[in-house]
């Protein structure tokens, strides 16, 4: 299978640390700059490593500013230290979460080359979501597996996105009614 064909699979739950902001599509690029270091930062204060490559997560992504979660898996849920009363209210600087992604159903596929072609790899996912009467669930991600860090050739930069959806093709099927004994 190429692994440029997008394709259904099933998800598992993932644990994950990072920071979620409110951030404009034309800023994600500085979000990005600015939020990983802290999210490492962080990880290494609590001990914890990541499980696997960066990623931004989106909610309900629509207009020009989204609701972007940007960190990294880990292997087990962790306990965040509390935070004192007014610390990081700044909602540019966004709130430190650990949190999930979720166990579901879900449209695929590798994006290869700079990330400003994402966008064009994300409306082919959403175009082949619809032909296949697909819903998206309003929660999306992608995961950055090489990168910049990693080479400094953006043809060589390798993007896994990530599309949370529903649909006839996804529920699983009615069982078969029951035959009867003698059949």
């Amino acid at each position: 299978m190429d692994e440029h064909e997008i394709r259904l699979i099933d998800h598992p739950a993932q644990a994950t640390v990072g920071v979620r902001r409110v951030a404009r599509t034309d800023e994600l690029g500085d979000v990005f700059a600015t939020l990983l270091p802290r999210v490492t930062e962080l990880l290494d204060q609590l001990g914890v490593r990541p499980a696997g490559p960066p990623f931004g997560r989106y909610r309900d992504r629509t207009g020009d500013e989204l609701d972007v979660e940007v960190g990294f898996p880990v292997d087990d849920d962790v306990t965040l230290p509390p935070v004192p009363h007014g610390a990081g209210s700044e909602p540019r600087a966004g709130v430190v979460v650990a949190a999930r992604l979720p166990a579901v159903r879900v449209a695929e596929v590798i994006h290869t080359g700079p990330y400003d072609g994402l966008g064009a790899t994300r409306a082919r996912v959403d175009s082949w979501i619809a032909e296949h009467h697909l819903r998206p669930l309003g929660e999306s991600w992608e995961l950055y597996e090489a990168g910049p860090e990693s080479d400094p050739d953006p043809a060589t930069w390798r993007t896994r996105v990530v599309v949370a959806i529903t649909g006839p093709a996804v529920e699983a099927p009615s069982p078969p009614p029951h035959a009867g004994a003698g059949s």
